[in-house]
């Protein structure tokens, strides 16, 4: 039970919630829903059994679980280095979080107002924008502005945002000083994820049980809350009214694909790290189902809970929708706040959101230190195997990198991270050579005995078919797309990244695709024999201690009953004795 509230933690993550509902309604509504389900049947589901089944099988982490190909280890380390990017950056959500709900406990909230010393002179509470818009209104003014002079006015949310807690400076070249504040917020986050996480899953597991279910609660709430206010409707019709003419756009496929291998954090190593912990013959196949369901199914719940708010929230201002919907941090940090303004018991509502994101944040930062944790541990000889220690480095060499994301300059750190360190293409790229090592060099056949030996029967032959043909075409495909649309790194659609930023970008990336082909040619440079005999010999599973019985001489599996992932745990042996 801890390994499923465990991912239904990071199912309800960040992702699904602020990233889902913008593509969805970016990329055509409805229209979305077709590549995004197709991919989670030729993609999403077959990896994320196939990752938390080889964790359970091989008893190990990330790194370890390639035993079952150790030419193959490379795909172990290239998903330590991207969760370990993921975990530097991540972070800063809940940080922002955190900051934000400490500054909720208060009468007026401080970004509600014009009147606060980081406040500038362009500052101006909520108008309406339809009045200016109205060519009858030429006239109309507002604070003693008229509508040319509105043209230039920004709002005291997208202020607190900048200039209070990023502090933001021109660009990633003028790094500026570092934010206390901020600083002290993150330290704390820091802090509470290592006292959380070091003692291990088992103890961990019980604090998850609240990181996964307080959301949804929140979520409930807000839905109900979001509903009743006017302009809803228009909000969850613009959500979900479909264009049909996107779905021929690479763009929504390269989306689709993505965001089906971010929210359900494959390629990471966190999800074999949780399996690892299964009881041997735990039903792994049937939790790939319910976890993949309700994975899904969060971020399109969430979907209603966003723009029921952000209809709400054009109508207040006199918009479209399309000019409040936001996705990422603009989102959780810009339009939602000045969505909770508009409300009665604005501090209230602003509590009740930033909890729920703190937690999100956690919930999510838990798995992902987990995962990355239990592959190091993996490597490590016992007696050097000090969890304590080992969570502990982790932790404060993290929050050393993440210093560089709380100073005026972070927030071009941060998108950085966030862009190329664990991005579809480093995801589709892990993806991809992950079906291709177990299906073509281990055997497809030969893992789905395998898989039967734990769970008693025989998964359907599609998730074979998928490791072996649709998964790796879909993912090259999509990575392909991905390459040809590359777009240069912006900020806010404003601010185009320098060449020398590009470049590290491409490094952080390069820095996991890269070690899978150097790990390969390496061991093969450096093992004897002929090719034929390097390839065997590097192919060859090295089994744990818990194969013992498993792999015992003279026993054979034979006749196992082929059904659903509703059939009893029972296997069929042939023993010769």
């Amino acid at each position: 039970m801890d390994f499923i509230m465990y991912c239904v933690g990071f199912a309800v993550g960040l992702g699904n919630v602020w990233r889902f509902p913008y593509l969805c309604y970016k990329n055509g509504g409805g229209a979305f829903l077709i590549p995004y389900l197709l991919f989670i049947f030729l993609g999403g589901i077959p990896i994320f059994f196939l990752e938390i089944s080889l964790g359970q099988f091989m008893k190990a982490g990330g790194i370890a679980m390639w035993n079952i190909a150790p030419l193959f280890k490379g795909l172990g380390y290239a998903s330590s280095v991207i969760v370990f990017f993921c975990n530097t950056y991540y972070i800063m959500v809940p940080a922002w979080a955190f900051y934000y709900l400490i500054k909720s406990f208060t009468a007026v909230l401080p970004w509600s107002t014009c009147t606060n010393y980081w406040n500038t002179e362009n500052c101006i509470e909520t108008f309406r924008h339809d009045a200016c818009r109205n060519g009858t209104n030429s006239n109309y003014t507002f604070m003693n502005k008229t509508c040319e002079e509105l043209e230039n006015a920004t709002s005291p949310i997208i202020e607190f945002w900048e200039n209070k807690v990023l502090h933001i400076s021109e660009g990633l070249d003028s790094p500026g000083q570092i934010n206390w504040e901020v600083t002290l917020c993150l330290l704390a986050v820091w802090v509470l994820v290592y006292f959380c996480i070091w003692k291990g899953v088992k103890s961990t597991g019980k604090i998850v049980y609240f990181t996964a279910t307080f959301p949804y609660v929140v979520l409930l709430i807000l839905l109900v809350r979001g509903v009743t206010l006017p302009g809803a409707y228009d909000g969850i019709m613009y959500y979900l009214k479909p264009d049909w003419s996107k779905i021929l756009e690479q763009q929504v496929w390269i989306d689709a694909g993505t965001q089906v291998l971010f929210s359900y954090a494959i390629g990471l190593g966190a999800l074999s790290a949780l399996g690892s912990y299964n009881r041997f013959n735990n039903n792994c196949y049937r939790d790939a189902f319910m976890l993949t369901l309700v994975n899904s199914g969060t971020g399109f719940f969430s979907g209603f809970v966003v723009f029921s708010i952000l209809g709400f929230m054009a109508a207040e201002q006199g918009v479209d929708i399309s000019e409040v919907a936001e996705s990422g941090p603009g989102l959780a940090f810009i339009a939602y706040p000045k969505a909770v303004t508009m409300m009665p018991v604005a501090p209230v509502w602003s509590t009740l959101f930033f909890l729920m994101l703190l937690i999100l944040g956690l919930g999510g930062q838990f798995v992902g230190v987990e995962g990355f944790i239990t592959g190091i541990l993996d490597l490590l000889p016992s007696r050097y195997s000090k969890r304590e220690i080992i969570v502990g480095s982790c932790c404060i060499l993290c929050f050393f990198i993440d210093l560089s994301m709380v100073t005026q300059g972070g927030i071009y750190v941060f998108q950085l991270f966030d862009f190329y360190s664990a991005s579809g293409m480093t995801l589709l790229w892990q993806a991809f050579w992950e079906c291709i090592v177990v299906a073509w060099v281990y055997g497809a056949d030969r893992y789905m005995d395998d898989i039967a030996h734990m769970i008693g029967y025989r998964p359907f032959p599609w998730m074979k078919w998928c490791w072996s043909f649709f998964t790796p075409c879909v993912c090259m495909g999509i990575f392909v797309f991905y390459l040809v649309n590359y777009k240069p790194l912006s900020y806010n659609s404003v601010y185009v990244y320098p060449w020398w930023g590009e470049m590290i970008g491409g490094c952080m990336a390069l820095s996991s695709m890269l070690c899978i082909p150097i790990s390969v040619a390496y061991k093969l440079i450096m093992a004897k024999g002929s090719f034929r005999q390097r390839w065997e010999s590097l192919t060859k599973p090295v089994w744990g201690a818990h194969h013992l019985e498993y792999m015992a001489p003279g026993t054979d599996m034979q006749n196992l009953p082929s059904s659903s992932p509703g059939t009893e745990d029972n296997i069929v042996y042939e023993t010769r004795l």
